[in-house]
Formats: C-alpha cells, sequence, structure tokens
C-alpha cells in the first residue's frame, strides 16, 4: 500500500471544521477583512481565497457581491466550500503549485492556513502563486500563529460533545523544532454503532524575519504587520499575527 493522499487528513477533518470552526473564525475576521482590504478595492472585485477550507469566508464575500475564487487543496473541504458558497467558484488546488486567471485585486490567506505550509521554500512557492495571480499594485492578507500563539494557545485538551458526534483533540508545540501539532480523535454515530477516526494536523512557525524574506523573495512590498492579539479591537487572538502586502511593480520576472 503506497502512502495516503496528501490531503487525506483534512478530508477526514473537514466536516468537523465546517460544523465547528468554519463559521465562526469567518464572523470573527470579516471585520478585520473590512477594514484592511476591503475598503481598498472597488465593488464586485476579484477576491482570491488561498487555502479557502470550507468557503465561510468566500460566502461572505460573495453575498457583498465580490467575485470569488477559492483554492484548497482538500477535495472534502472543496465539496463544502461549493455547497457554503454558490456564487463563488472553487478549485481544487495545492497552494504550493496554482495559478489563477484572470488576475485578482486582493487575495486572502486566513485562520493561520499558511502555517500549515511546513517548509520556507514551499512557503516561499506559495506566495509566488499568489503573486502570479494578481494584478499590479493588488492587496494580500493573511495571518499567521506566531510564536506567543504556539506557547500560550497549542497546550492542552478539549473536547466537543454532542449526540452524534465527540470530538476530543490536543495540541502541542516543538520550540526546538517550531513545529505545533493538533492530534484529533473523532467519534460519529454510523447506525447502532460508532464510526473512530484518527486526524493529525501539523504546523510550521514562521517568525517575523522569515515571512518578510519570504515576500521580498515574491515579489511582494514590505508588509505592515498587525498583532492580532492587541492591533485590531474588537478582534482579539493571542498570538496571532496579520500581514498586509502590495505586490512589487518589479517583480524581478517572478510573473
Amino acid at each position: 500500500m503506497g502512502p495516503p493522499p496528501p490531503y487525506s487528513d483534512y478530508d477526514a477533518f473537514a466536516w468537523v471544521y465546517n460544523k465547528h470552526w468554519g463559521a465562526g473564525f469567518t464572523a470573527s475576521i470579516l471585520p478585520v477583512v473590512e477594514r484592511l482590504v476591503l475598503q481598498e478595492i472597488p465593488a464586485k472585485a476579484r477576491i482570491l481565497d488561498v487555502c479557502c477550507g470550507t468557503g465561510q469566508l468566500a460566502a461572505a464575500l460573495a453575498k457583498q457581491g465580490y467575485r470569488v475564487t477559492g483554492v484548497d487543496g482538500s477535495k472534502e473541504m472543496i465539496r463544502f466550500a461549493r455547497h457554503n458558497a454558490p456564487r463563488a467558484t472553487f478549485r481544487v488546488e495545492d497552494a504550493r503549485s496554482f495559478h489563477v486567471t484572470p488576475t485578482c485585486d486582493a487575495a486572502l490567506s486566513t485562520y493561520d492556513s499558511l502555517n500549515h505550509v511546513m517548509s520556507l521554500e514551499e512557503l516561499i512557492a506559495v506566495f509566488r502563486n499568489v503573486r502570479d495571480s494578481l494584478r499590479e499594485g493588488a492587496w494580500f492578507l493573511f495571518d499567521l500563529n506566531m510564536e506567543e500563539g504556539y506557547t500560550t494557545r497549542w497546550r492542552g485538551e478539549s473536547a466537543i460533545v454532542e449526540d452524534d458526534h465527540v470530538v476530543a483533540y490536543r495540541s502541542s508545540y516543538s520550540p526546538d523544532e517550531k513545529v505545533g501539532r493538533m492530534e484529533f480523535t473523532i467519534f460519529r454515530k454510523a447506525g447502532k454503532g460508532w464510526k473512530r477516526a484518527e486526524v493529525a494536523l501539523s504546523q510550521r512557525c514562521y517568525s517575523d524575519i522569515e515571512v518578510r524574506s519570504a515576500l521580498k523573495r515574491a515579489g511582494f512590498e514590505a508588509p505592515r504587520v498587525f498583532d492580532g492579539g492587541r492591533d485590531l479591537e474588537p478582534f482579539r487572538n493571542i498570538g496571532r499575527w496579520f500581514f498586509l502586502c502590495r505586490t512589487h511593480p518589479t517583480a524581478d520576472g517572478q510573473r
């Protein structure tokens, strides 16, 4: 038997994310997106949602009249996204190797999606793909879990218990490896019994210097950085930083 598909854990996790996390995070982050990006782009602008998950943010943006294209590597995430946001367009593609046309006026990547990119070279590849999918001067907003977020929030255990399913999860962080790990044990009622699934998701902690360097190499201008625990009230999430940048008119031949 060969190795599992690269997004198999995300496929298995998609229904849990859709039910318990996607809508809540969208509600909290939408004012940030409106404040930092939507005020800067025209009505009906084209927006790229990178690692769009189950599509709740895309749905909120499409409802406001924006033309949204969502990209995610998980087929199951995209299946939910198409149901949640029928006005948007979705594509199953790896963020490390996608390209979108026509070019967009803005790009977003939220809920620490880019922390799931596990090497700096791959992160640069993602940034270059985003750059190549944007028009000149377009905006790119993304958030990342930083060291403070992992050391304060990625520790301990919790559970969600409902009549037809149970989701138990444990988070941990290795400061030496700069890797966070979230392990889920999921029980879902199936007929007269229960079906069990084990899901493990990893994240890489990048430094501010690494992110800035990667953006520069990909053809973006220097970013403005906002601390989600202090700078964007009423949004408040310790250790989550938002990076806002624009495409550079001279991208060293990356386009």
